[in-house]
């Protein structure tokens, strides 16, 4: 927000907003002065008019005293910014105090002619007042997110201190104290950088931020047995090699979230992301299309010069080894084809441009299609041919055939057989590590390219890490600390290859039309607000090791949540109870899973068994739903519909009983947590199978019904062949059993819970 919203350049305050808390806070306001100076010109106002002045006058001044006073708390807890933030306050509430005067009724006098009052006589001080009160809560603004910055650079320098101490530990018992502390540190800077993250507006800072804590997450487990097995075998070369470069990783991690949380104020990119032929194609098309405009918005050569950069950027494609033959003529024949077409489109430009033409003629129009078409078409091929070697290399090293090989010959000891598997994992890494590079080149959005450069990274850097885990273990066959530490390993590596999975998807997503986020995440709690009657719970967080544990769950929940949300696409009506409940499943599902990363708004367990309580409600809904949809299905189709429906009924009711059975106890909260995410795991499956068949069934039935979003109208024409006692059994069951609120229910007290 470079300027305010209010369009008027007098409130321009020349700040750029970067997070969505503070541009959100502020647009409420900046609407509301608009409302104030852009009133009409007239000075005699209707008292109707009038009112409306005075109700938005008044609400401003109440919304600054409010505002003011959560500035004044903040300014007495951080003494350093108590006097900038004073000052701030106090001008604040000045200019709500003035524009409240400027709008009071109360000190306007009627007019003698008419009866009507004068309002504003002042103009020139209520503009005052308005930027007054604009650039006065912006900086109490600015400087409350300085103090979440400050917090996050707190946070990681407790980090690196720790992580210091780690590094120079000779004893497991200094080690394992050191970790217990550096544990608790990783989660407290994982949530506040996970709010940070959340926050961020720009998108690419977004990416950034998800690729360095994704690091400091699968690397805190590393850590752990990496550390534990140097001090077992304290001479062993590939143990300390091991140890550094995780060590190495972190270090840099950190440094990284920092630079992009500074960076939020000086608007830098310290890292220049490589060319990819996705942005060289847009480009080339948008300087062909201007040419309808402007015929001398460049020259010729210019844009011969723009297309072979293009075509030199698919060498990345055409050089590879590992491109099939067909593929590459294909490639090489569309860079020929393009060249043709451009070639067409500058004759014609030069031939326009010798007769001082003043517009695009029929045969440039004509050349400007075929450029545009064959450009597109050299995109599809690229990225078929990206999405292909992906998918391919994910189905093949899904086994994990080094993997297992290197854990057997390593726990043989078997050192000629180690260094075999680990020559085929290198290339499995440098065939990997190709492909995330051409899906860079394909991924058609820049925050997608900055997490293809990240699984690149990660792949390049785990691979030799796995093959030093496993020396280590060969050297030291019988040592069960370096079998730990080479599984951790191995782990990682497999949630890389299930993250590719799911940046392809989201490529293909892209390149299809399936463009943004649809999951509002407003049913959930704020963190650590809660009404009364949970308090007697204990509100706890999940340390570092229970964490990594949960993220291979984490990860199959969120791989379901959008299989659920791609079948969603695929039905006609959108609006279909069973669709919108479906998608609501699957928004809470994708929460759940950032709980397991520390990211999103669920922070502590609490918030987790709250969510899993308003997820089995949602399910038990669509229970209700779907026994309504059958009511219009033959025996066959009803009986299937029924048996998948009754499984997910009973997996509701278990989440939500074990959601609100208390629990004693750190182990015992672990274990609950991991039931609650498994449930949901298997409430999410008999749903993706569910909206499959029904939309099949949906389809087949369309003709029948006049209303996909009316299942009273389904009733009332199979009132014939419909049971009174099975409607009422629905109806009862409705009433007692279920309890069920509706979503919206749940967002009004999920909301009111925020404002305690």
């Amino acid at each position: 927000m470079a300027s305010s919203p209010c369009g008027n350049s007098n409130f321009d305050s020349g700040l750029e907003i970067k997070t969505r808390s503070v541009e959100q806070t502020l647009i409420p306001l900046v609407s509301q002065i608009t409302t104030l100076i852009n009133h009409k010109d007239k000075p005699k106002k209707s008292e109707r008019t009038l009112a409306a002045i005075h109700r938005v006058g008044q609400a401003v001044s109440v919304a600054v005293g409010r505002f003011v006073t959560v500035g004044e708390a903040i300014a007495t807890e951080n003494q350093e910014l108590k006097d900038e933030m004073g000052q701030a306050c106090f001008e604040a509430r000045r200019a709500g105090d003035a524009i409240a005067q400027l709008t009071d009724v109360g000190s306007v006098l009627p007019s003698q002619s008419d009866g009507r009052v004068t309002v504003f006589s002042d103009r020139t001080g209520m503009v005052k007042a308005a930027r007054l009160l604009l650039s006065s809560v912006t900086k109490v603004l600015v400087l409350a997110d300085r103090i979440v910055i400050k917090q996050i650079i707190t946070s990681r320098n407790k980090v690196l201190v720790t992580l210091d101490h780690l590094e120079r530990v000779s004893t497991f018992q200094e080690f394992v104290q050191i970790f217990s502390q550096f544990g608790n540190e990783m989660v407290e800077f994982a949530h506040l950088t996970g709010d940070r993250q959340n926050d961020l507006k720009d998108e690419k800072k977004k990416a950034r931020m998800a690729a360095a804590r994704a690091v400091l997450e699968k690397c805190t487990m590393m850590l752990l047995t990496a550390s534990k097995t140097c001090l077992r075998h304290p001479d062993c070369e590939s143990a300390r090699i091991n140890k550094d470069a995780v060590f190495h990783r972190m270090r840099c991690a950190l440094e990284q979230v920092i630079e992009i949380v500074t960076e939020a104020r000086s608007c830098g990119e310290n890292k220049i992301l490589p060319a990819s032929i996705y942005n060289g194609i847009k480009d080339f098309k948008s300087s062909v299309e201007c040419l309808r405009e402007n015929l001398y918005s460049l020259s010729p050569q210019s844009m011969g010069s723009q297309l072979e950069a293009l075509v030199e950027r698919t060498e990345d494609f055409t050089d590879s080894a590992y491109t099939s033959h067909e593929q590459r003529q294909a490639i090489l024949g569309l860079c020929q084809l393009a060249r043709q077409d451009t070639q067409q489109l500058l004759n014609a430009w030069v031939e326009a441009q010798s007769v001082h033409a003043k517009e695009a003629t029929e045969d440039m129009e004509v050349a400007i299609l075929k450029t545009c078409q064959s450009i597109s078409d050299l995109r599809r091929e690229l990225h078929k041919v990206a999405v292909i070697r992906a998918s391919d290399l994910l189905k093949v090293h899904g086994e994990q055939l080094p993997l297992r090989a290197l854990k057997a010959a390593g726990a043989e000891g078997n050192l000629e057989a180690m260094a075999e598997y680990s020559r085929k994992l290198t290339e499995q890494k440098e065939q990997l590590v190709e492909t995330c590079r051409l899906l860079c080149h394909v991924s058609g959005t820049e925050p997608l390219e900055i997490t293809c450069v990240h699984a690149e990274e990660t792949f390049h850097v785990i691979g030799p890490q796995i093959i030093s885990a496993a020396q280590t273990l060969a050297l030291h066959p019988s040592s069960k600390i370096a079998k730990e530490n080479l599984e951790v390993f191995c782990e990682a590596w497999e949630s890389q290859l299930c993250d590719m999975a799911l940046l392809l998807r989201e490529i293909n997503d892209i390149f299809e039309g399936r463009r943004g986020d649809k999951r509002p995440y407003l049913s959930l709690p704020r963190p650590g607000k809660h009404s009364a009657n949970l308090k007697t719970a204990k509100a706890v967080k999940l340390d570092a090791e229970e964490q990594t544990s949960m993220a291979k769950l984490g990860l199959e929940l969120r791989l379901l949540s959008s299989d659920v949300d791609t079948e969603v696409e695929k039905w006609e009506e959108q609006e279909h109870d069973i669709v919108r409940q479906s998608q609501s499943l699957a928004s809470m599902a994708y929460n759940m899973y950032l709980f397991t990363r520390g990211e999103g708004l669920l922070k502590t367990t609490l918030d987790l068994f709250h969510q899993a309580e308003v997820f089995s409600e949602e399910g038990l809904q669509l229970c209700s739903s779907l026994r309504t949809f059958s009511t219009q299905l033959v025996d066959e189709e009803k009986s299937v519909v029924m048996t998948e429906m009754e499984k997910l009924l009973a997996l509701c009711q278990k989440l939500q009983m074990g959601a609100k059975t208390p629990v004693q106890g750190k182990t015992a909260t672990f274990q609950k947590v991991e039931s609650s995410i498994q449930t949901t795991r298997g409430v999410l499956t008999v749903v993706l199978s569910l909206l499959s068949f029904c939309n099949k069934l949906n389809k087949k039935h369309k003709s029948e019904r006049s209303s996909l979003g009316s299942p009273q109208d389904w009733r009332e024409r199979q009132d014939a062949s419909t049971p009174v006692k099975e409607e009422g059994a629905l109806n009862s069951k409705n009433g007692n059993g279920f309890g069920v609120k509706s979503l919206e229910q749940h967002m009004a007290s999920l909301n009111l819970l925020e404002s305690k």
